[in-house]
């Protein structure tokens, strides 16, 4: 267990970037800490050959101490400007606060002053792994700088998951203008979980530009294990829909998928009081729900082609979004520019593939129209 909240860190003579490290912001998950400490003493003996700074902070302590997920929330989904200008009011102000309010509020003070120290630029990676038994994969928002820092890592690139959840760590940060993603490394307590992570930190420290591209060999033989724990799933998905649900609909999910699983079209994923629900057509179920409650029967994704890649990337590049409020029926939010409303009535004319290849992933409905969302960012270099 972690003394304090730092783990620890390594800080290189010549200045460069800093790479940000957390692991256990979900107090059962330990195997964060584990493969950040491994990395930590790694990149100690090549101390010489480090540029920058990474360190590494431990995310929930209380919870990791008694070893549960959280307290009194979970401490991955409070990551908004509302909830961290009101927590910290209250705090002015001298009101109780809970558990992981006092936790969020040491997490936060220990990132910015790691950002406001930070000689280059700041990069953050997010460590977790997951109660069932399931392959490895990178989740962040869809960026071009985000693309650029985790597409060395081998493992499943997921876009739009992260867009379909509030209050994440890694979406707050990216908004701080730090490149971020956050990694799902395997089962709690499987050994294997821990290279996986150890692995992704060293590859992300690489990435970011704290040492010369196959300048450490420990990065070689990381790359080869992620390739290989990556079998024959897609390099990258896609988010396409959420299948939402509620305790009346009595969901049970058909056995035998795999966090990361193929379906094919007309395949049964899952009953409910409803009747069935079946594969649209050939694609990926994306984290299955088997066991507890939750409003997340599972997502559904498809793999992201290569070329489609290359489009997204060339139509960012030319901001063509900056005209997409001219078209009829859409306008850009006036108090938050990267997001778009979309009256409901055009979407059959405007598909939702068109708003998601310029990186719009965040969908959500409101009466009579529909908004679309990109990560927001202080640094505008990032798209």
């Amino acid at each position: 267990m972690p003394e304090g909240r730092e783990i620890g860190r390594v800080v290189g003579d010549a200045p460069g970037p800093t790479l940000i490290v957390v692991a256990g912001i979900h107090g059962n998950e330990h195997a964060g800490l584990s493969a950040v400490r491994r990395a930590l003493a790694t990149l100690t003996r090549r101390q010489g050959r480090v540029m920058g700074e990474l360190v590494a902070f431990a995310g929930n302590l209380g919870a990791m101490r008694l070893g549960i997920r959280y307290r009194e929330r979970d401490m991955n989904r409070v990551w908004t400007n509302e909830r961290i200008a009101d927590l910290e009011a209250r705090a002015r102000s001298g009101e109780a606060l809970d558990a992981e309010d006092h936790e969020q509020l040491e997490l936060l003070a220990a990132i910015r002053a790691a950002i406001a120290r930070a000689r280059g630029p700041v990069y953050l990676i997010d460590l977790h792994t997951t109660s069932a038994h399931g392959l490895p994969f990178i989740l962040f928002g869809d960026t071009l700088k985000q693309r650029k820092f985790a597409s060395v890592i081998p493992l499943p690139l997921l876009m739009g998951l992260e867009e379909a959840l509030d209050g994440v760590l890694t979406a707050y940060f990216t908004q701080q203008g730090c490149a971020t993603f956050a990694v799902e490394g395997g089962q709690h307590d499987d050994p294997g979980s821990v290279d996986n992570l150890e692995a992704v930190v060293l590859l992300g420290a690489e990435s970011a530009g704290l040492f010369g591209s196959g300048l450490l060999t420990e990065t070689g033989a990381a790359h080869a294990l992620l390739d290989r724990r990556r079998g024959d799933l897609p390099r990258v998905m896609e988010v396409v829909s959420r299948h939402a649900i509620t305790a009346d609909d009595a969901f049970v999910m058909e056995p035998g998928f795999l966090n990361l699983a193929r379906a094919r079209a007309g395949q049964l994923l899952a009953r409910t009081r409803h009747g069935e629900v079946r594969a649209p057509k050939d694609g990926m179920v994306i984290l299955p729900l088997y066991q507890g409650q939750g409003a997340d029967g599972f997502f559904w994704g498809r793999e992201m082609s290569s070329t489609r890649m290359r489009v997204s990337e060339v139509l960012r590049h030319m901001k063509l979004d900056r005209f997409l409020h001219l078209l009829p029926g859409i306008a850009r939010d006036p108090e938050q520019p990267s997001r778009l409303v979309v009256e409901e009535r055009v979407t059959q004319v405007y598909r939702h593939d068109m708003f998601h290849i310029l990186g719009y992933r965040r969908v959500r409905k409101q009466s009579t129209r529909i908004t679309f969302e990109r990560p927001a960012t202080i640094d505008h270099t990032a798209e």
